[in-house]
């Protein structure tokens, strides 16, 4: 699980849209704004998830949020996870993204499955 944070047109939808490419995905990835969430076949499902317009842990169980979590052949990638933070798993991999006043981005990845991978 991949919770994505970041301002906006930070790039968090081009950063989906890497993640669908290096697992095979031949659709369009497009933002989940309106649906909440669009899912993609490749290697792995992708289940991209769009918290925006969610209110907390709850709302997000609403929509199958703890389903999707559980899919063992899936990934989920939700952005604006600080939405959501109280339904995020514990070993969920955290990326946030800025904006230099230059424009150009920083990238900060978080997680101990990470952690445990550089070890």
């Amino acid at each position: 699980m991949v919770a994505l944070r970041g301002d906006l047109g930070a790039g968090k939808t081009t950063f989906a849209k890497g993640v669908a490419r290096g697992l095979g995905v031949d659709d369009e990835v497009t933002s989940p704004t309106f649906t909440v969430v669009s899912e993609y076949s490749g290697r792995l499902r992708l289940h991209h998830i769009d918290a925006y317009r969610l209110s907390g842990g709850e709302d997000f169980a609403s929509v199958g949020g703890e389903e999707l979590f559980a899919d063992p052949d899936g990934l989920c990638l939700v952005e604006w996870s600080e939405r959501i933070a109280e339904a995020l798993p514990p070993d969920a991999v955290s990326v946030e993204l800025t904006v230099r006043p230059d424009g150009s981005r920083d990238l900060r990845l978080q997680g101990a499955a990470l952690e445990e991978l550089l070890r």
